[in-house]
């Protein structure tokens, strides 16, 4: 009799023929620690935000993308910046040839951002910023574009990813050494308790991690290991977690396995109730993991490209299913562009289909009691702990990144996936197996290169326009607050209020700092 397969979720977790005991799951949604969901009604008190992720070219045609997804009816914006803007360069600078503009919209001063919200009422809307080493700057320019507006900024809310430790294991877009990086970080979790009081200053993110090929326990470990190491750092600056943790939001990828997605969501939760419990959080909204989530874009093919609509409407359904506070869908097209409008219009609707025809938010977490799902959200439990342990063995996220761990592990993950989609082992529907002759695609979204020239002209105009004596004077009074102890956030506003570019307040803080 030949011996039977075993099968595994993409992590290794064994999956069993059948399920028969449950976990002696008896938790109420809502309550301590959370693994049913962070409110009592769920969907059926609010639904979570559609956010649809967009930016590219100049503010003015991200301004105009903008306008079209609000009047299609997203919830909440989602800001991608181009990678100069990622890395502190300005438009003009040598570094940025050929980039600006590609991967999201530059942003090269306040100017920019005047344009690129322009319409839109900051204190109305919510705004989430993926953006890391530079992200205190971006946030200083938001709060003076809402200041312009009359904005009460007591009201004002969105979101910073603002999490470095992903940057230096998984992505790669950070600036300066950790211990000062971490120290820009703290110092937007202080700035905001006080004067932003309704902002999330930071979005821990796994969704990085997973693109870079790790496995889904994988994720789940080391986005807590990174939001454990952040809760420390902010306790050992004094802050009182009972007010600076009700404002961390995490963001997870939502990929193909669908049960194993939804286990890790719920897994998440019930964890990070834990951990916030153990460093002394008291308060339930400090205890609460609240997460974006958006759909896999490593898992989107350029081969057969309409199979990824299905795709995305899978990973919908589970982020969904497993309690997501906030949801981008991504677009079809997207493995070979910036995502068309009309891509971007199907992405939507995919949510709003699921929100309003599925039936799936008419009960609080509709997979409760499943003896699979029970079982499966204990084991990735488990498996993410064995990590976390390691890593605070380690002595914490960032000396197991200053060690290569956490990007080993990834790697080798990375090729472990590849290595079972080449042999066959793992199915990619139109990559390898049933695959035809690739027709051509279509409209694909292009980036015309003549952009750096517009931006270079706006940062010339701008110099030849603003107070230069004191725009200087700004740069030198943020470089002496770095070579001390004092909160960065008031001197960085006042450099781009008065319209210092993001290159020159990068390049101030570089000066301290030096780069990684």
């Amino acid at each position: 009799m030949a011996e039977e397969k075993r099968i595994e979720t993409t992590s290794g977790i064994e999956i069993k023929e059948v399920y028969t005991q449950p976990s002696g799951m008896d938790e109420t949604p809502g309550q301590f620690p959370y693994t049913r969901g962070i409110q009592k009604d769920m969907y059926r008190g609010r639904l979570w935000t559609m956010r649809q992720y967009a930016g590219f070219s100049t503010a003015a045609e991200s301004n105009k993308r903008y306008h079209y997804l609000l009047s299609q009816g997203t919830m909440g914006l989602s800001v991608a910046f181009d990678l100069p803007t990622q890395i502190g360069y300005d438009s003009s600078h040598d570094m940025s040839e050929g980039e600006v503009g590609k991967v999201g919209v530059a942003i090269d001063s306040l100017k920019d951002m005047e344009i690129l919200f322009d319409g839109i009422e900051l204190q109305k809307i919510t705004t989430s910023m993926t953006i890391n080493a530079t992200a205190s700057i971006l946030l200083a320019m938001y709060i003076a574009l809402a200041k312009k507006q009359g904005a009460d900024l007591k009201l004002l809310s969105g979101t910073i990813q603002n999490d470095i430790l992903k940057e230096y294991a998984a992505r790669g877009t950070y600036i300066y050494p950790p211990a000062p990086s971490m120290r820009l970080i703290t110092d937007v979790f202080e700035y905001c308790s006080k004067e932003v009081p309704k902002w999330n200053t930071i979005s821990i993110s796994g969704y990085h991690i997973r693109e870079a090929g790790s496995t889904a326990v994988q994720e789940l470990a080391f986005t807590l290991a990174n939001g454990k190491s952040y809760l420390k750092a902010a306790l050992d600056k004094g802050l009182d977690i009972n007010v600076f943790a009700r404002r961390l939001s995490f963001f997870f990828n939502c990929h193909n396995n669908f049960f194993e997605e939804i286990a890790k969501f719920r897994a998440a939760r019930r964890m990070w109730a834990n951990i916030t419990k153990e460093l002394g959080a008291t308060h339930p909204d400090a205890q609460k993991l609240r997460f974006h989530t958006q759909t896999g874009g490593s898992t989107l093919t350029a081969q057969q490209p309409y199979n990824n609509i299905v795709r995305v409407s899978n990973q919908a359904m589970a982020a969904v299913l497993g309690g997501t506070q906030s949801l981008h869908t991504n677009g079809y097209d997207e493995a070979l562009s910036l995502p068309t409008e009309a891509a971007a219009k199907i992405a939507l609707r995919t949510q709003q289909i699921i929100a309003f025809e599925s039936g799936v938010t008419d009960t609080v977490d509709p997979m409760a009691g499943s003896y699979f799902v029970e079982a499966l959200t204990d084991e990735m439990e488990a498996a993410a702990k064995v990590y976390i342990d390691k890593i605070d063995a380690m002595g914490g996220s960032v000396k197991a990144i200053e060690q290569d761990y956490i990007q080993q592990e990834i790697g080798n993950a990375a090729y472990a996936y590849q290595n079972a989609i080449e042999s066959g082992e793992r199915v990619i529907v139109g990559v390898n197996k049933f695959t035809q002759t690739e027709e051509n695609h279509g409209d694909i979204f292009r980036v015309d290169d003549t952009i750096r020239k517009h931006q270079i002209a706006q940062i010339l105009a701008l110099k030849n326009s603003r107070d230069n004596t004191l725009v200087n004077r700004n740069l030198e009074q943020l470089k002496t607050a770095a070579k001390g102890t004092e909160n960065l956030m008031p001197f960085i506003l006042n450099c781009v209020e008065n319209y210092a570019t993001l290159g020159e307040v990068s390049d101030a803080l570089r000066s301290v700092f030096g780069e990684y």
